[in-house]
């Protein structure tokens, strides 16, 4: 999605307030259109003191107008209760095909592995998009990866993190004039952005496979390079792209899909299977079962079944309830240092700051930066707060940790929040292998 915890269509609380609530992570955005109001969050203010209700304001909505709307809602909610507590079924992935593989070229003149970039904004691209290709990726040693900002300074990724890249594009494009061999792009605050779509198209006029993840798909579409061609997306997305691209034939049910030199996800955690099946194409099934087993994988088929993803009239309203009780607001501490696994730490990131009422802060004594496992070089926001709520996390495999922080904020925030999370994330719980 442009980065947003949940996509929330037209909704009208009748019969006194018509609001239009899309929840994206875009530019600051609050303006009146008759007796309709488009509300946008702004970037969150960088984080200070003990912190608390969301610092700087994450979502650029008046409490006055969120107390009124979240009262509103309260019949929608009772009404809907048992639609909005349905537990979903988890998908069991299909034996794996044709349709499963990806097919890629071989490495440029001159390299003996592919050279592989995820390429960010430097005002915002989502947290799991960027890292998890990134990481999975570099843990499976069968590419070399970089990570690519497209101007000087830190990219603030979206839901949480932010993070100093290898290069800039320019930089990039003096040390390596063949370019990329494959260029992954996640999901981005401005996919029309014109820097970031040129570079894109110059990067697949030179012979790169081209990667959307989620939502990154706009800025393929921007670019023209979906004209013609069979791609994917993030569920909420999708309508609006068949409309405003009616030359791209979109696919549902596939997590990932490859024509010709462009492969396109589903939203968010498609990042997972999609990044395996690159580690397959490139080294092969065995490169790809060693590094499924670091990661806690079983399965990276493109099985998928996107009308399981849906929102009710009461998930709407629930969710304007949940911003609506600015009380129970909260800064949370994703504590780093180095050598954390970034994927883990991106995954129970996306999971909190997902939650419509979690503030995700990393932080370290000294606020030095970190540099990540597999290189990532992670900018804390702030310094640790004393009682201050610390999300968990282990050593262990970083997948199953995206279960483990739904059962843990469960716990905190209550099923609706988890409900949400999902929806936005694009997961149901994968299937169990085999004993």
């Amino acid at each position: 999605m442009p980065l947003q915890p949940l996509h929330l269509p037209v909704l009208r609380l009748r019969p006194v307030l018509p609001v239009r609530l899309s929840l994206r992570l875009r530019r600051p955005v609050r303006r009146a259109q008759g007796r309709r109001l488009i509300i946008a969050p702004r970037p969150p203010a960088p984080l200070s003191g003990a912190g608390g209700l969301y610092p700087g304001e994450t979502f650029a909505m008046r409490v006055p107008l969120l107390i009124i709307a979240g009262f509103l809602a309260l019949p929608l909610v009772a009404a809907e209760a048992a639609d909005r507590l349905a537990v979903e079924t988890p998908v069991v992935a299909a034996g794996r095909g044709a349709a499963d593989r990806l097919t890629l070229p071989a490495p440029k003149a001159g390299r003996t592995r592919p050279l592989v970039v995820v390429v960010g904004e430097n005002v915002g691209a989502e947290v799991t998009d960027f890292i998890v290709p990134y990481g999975v990726l570099k843990d499976s040693g069968v590419a070399e990866v970089r990570s690519l900002s497209t101007g000087e300074g830190p990219i603030q990724l979206r839901m949480a993190l932010k993070i100093r890249a290898d290069q800039t594009l320019a930089q990039f494009d003096l040390a390596e004039p063949a370019g990329a061999d494959i260029v992954i792009v996640p999901a981005q605050m401005s996919p029309k952005d014109k820097v970031l779509t040129a570079w894109v198209r110059d990067q697949a006029d030179r012979g790169a496979v081209i990667v959307s993840v989620c939502e990154g798909a706009r800025v393929l579409a921007n670019a023209g390079l979906l004209r013609g061609r069979r791609a994917t997306t993030h569920w909420g997305a999708m309508k609006a792209l068949e409309k405003a691209y009616p030359d791209t034939t979109w696919v549902r049910d596939r997590r990932y899909v490859q024509d010709g030199s462009i492969i396109s996800t589903t939203g968010v955690t498609a990042s997972i299977p999609m990044s395996l099946a690159l580690v397959e194409a490139i080294g092969g099934r065995g490169a790809a079962e060693a590094t499924a087993r670091r990661l806690g994988v079983s399965d990276w088929s493109a099985a998928h079944h996107t009308a399981d993803f849906h929102l009710s009239k009461g998930d709407y309203a629930h969710a304007i309830g949940l911003l609506a009780a600015v009380w129970s607001h909260e800064t949370v501490e994703a504590p780093i240092a180095d050598g954390v696994d970034e994927v883990a730490l991106a995954l129970r990131a996306d999971v909190w700051q997902r939650s419509f009422r979690a503030k995700v802060a990393t932080t370290r004594t000294g606020r030095a930066p970190v540099v990540s496992r597999h290189g990532l070089t992670i900018l804390p926001d702030a310094e640790p707060v004393a009682g201050r709520y610390r999300i968990p996390g282990d050593a262990g495999p970083a997948a199953p940790q995206l279960d483990q922080a739904l059962a843990a904020m469960g716990r905190r925030y209550g099923p609706f929040a988890v409900r949400l999370a999902r929806q936005g994330l694009e997961y149901n719980t994968p299937p169990r292998p085999a004993p």
